[in-house]
């Protein structure tokens, strides 16, 4: 497997096209779905050789899970630095618009790109399942940290129990990516962000 040591001794122009083959397999597996999506068309997508691709990735397990950890990267990344600040309620507004907006934009085709892996690789895959989880969980922790820090400034509710409403508010933000993607419109997430967002604010002294 190309371990994350390894790719620190490829050459720069290695890491270009190690770079370019995984960015490749990420489109096509988010627009396809893992199963739906070759070798070969990885392949074709990132102009590489066969022997180029097999150099970096000698399975498609070893890729898929070089996926998985951009587009966990990407999808953490695209939330910053509003993910980095949600220690008020006006910056946990402004934060549900920005993703509400963005799933607009993309016409809501494709929905969560972690959830999409987590729903085909989670029982299929252990490797990626842990990479997966890892990834939902650095995004919890984000949340987490913003509602503690407006707990332990007094702002909420000794009763209040920010770990958990943090866990409620991602699985409120999944739930909604997904019926807004089978929905094609932002009702279903705009309503499972506006509910949490009421809940959390009922906990505000």
């Amino acid at each position: 497997m190309d371990t994350p040591n390894q790719e620190h001794r490829l050459t720069r122009k290695g890491k270009e096209t190690r770079a370019r083959i995984v960015a490749a397999a990420a489109r096509l597996m988010f627009e396809r779905g893992v199963a739906g999506t070759s070798v070969e068309d990885v392949q074709r997508e990132a102009k590489v050789s066969a022997s180029q691709l097999y150099h970096y990735f000698k399975e498609k397990r070893e890729l898929v899970l070089a996926v998985v950890r951009l587009q966990c990267e990407q999808v953490l990344g695209a939330q910053e630095p509003l993910l980095s600040h949600l220690d008020s309620m006006e910056a946990l507004r402004t934060w549900r618009d920005a993703i509400v907006q963005l799933q607009i934009e993309r016409q809501f085709v494709g929905g969560c790109p972690i959830g999409s892996l987590a729903s085909e690789l989670a029982d299929a895959e252990p490797d990626a399942r842990l990479e997966l989880a890892e990834g939902f969980e650095l995004w919890e922790l984000a949340i987490r940290k913003g509602l503690r820090a407006m707990y332990d400034r007094g702002e909420m509710r000794p009763d209040a129990d920010p770990d958990r409403l943090a866990l409620a508010l991602l699985a409120g933000l999944q739930g909604g990516l997904l019926l807004a993607q089978v929905r094609k419109e932002a009702g279903p997430l705009e309503a499972g962000l506006d509910a949490m967002l009421a809940h959390i604010r009922s906990f505000l002294v």
